[in-house]
């Protein structure tokens, strides 16, 4: 994936996301996807920690979508590879755009995604309404163990 050129705002593209740990899944019935969401070890620990609102600096979110095939039986899986987002926390470098960092690639052949740095504009726009949980959709799942 060496490459693979960066987001028109300058991220480049991040292919060890693949080893990273599940911290949700979500569905979108829109668009006919499924998505795993994965966390970077800074993102895990922070979730362990209980010390996501807001995430620390240096905590990365990846969000890989597939197509959704559904079967006869209405089960429903993975199909074709549509897209990889991350989203980067640097409060700092990331000042003007809630303090994240946005960007994504698509296809198989993972084309950055937007015209110019303004793509981002965007993902600021869905994001906004969620100043209270760090403008972030995603709700960790719980391990399911009392520590």
């Amino acid at each position: 994936a060496h490459d693979v050129r960066p987001a028109p705002n300058g991220i480049g593209f991040i292919p060890e996301y693949k080893d990273w740990k599940v911290i949700s899944t979500s569905e979108r019935l829109d668009n006919d996807t499924v998505r795993v969401i994965l966390g970077n070890d800074r993102a895990i620990r922070a979730i362990e920690k209980n010390s996501i609102n807001p995430w620390p600096d240096g905590a990365i979110l990846a969000k890989v979508a597939w197509n959704r095939l559904t079967d006869e039986s209405g089960s429903g899986q993975t199909g074709q590879f549509r897209q990889v987002e991350f989203m980067i926390k640097d409060s700092r470098k990331f000042a003007s755009t809630l303090g994240w960092g946005f960007a994504r690639w698509r296809g198989a052949d993972l084309q950055p995604f937007g015209a110019d740095a303004n793509f981002v504009q965007g993902c600021i726009g869905c994001h906004y309404p969620l100043s209270d949980r760090d403008f972030v959709f995603t709700s960790p799942i719980k391990s399911g163990r009392e520590d």
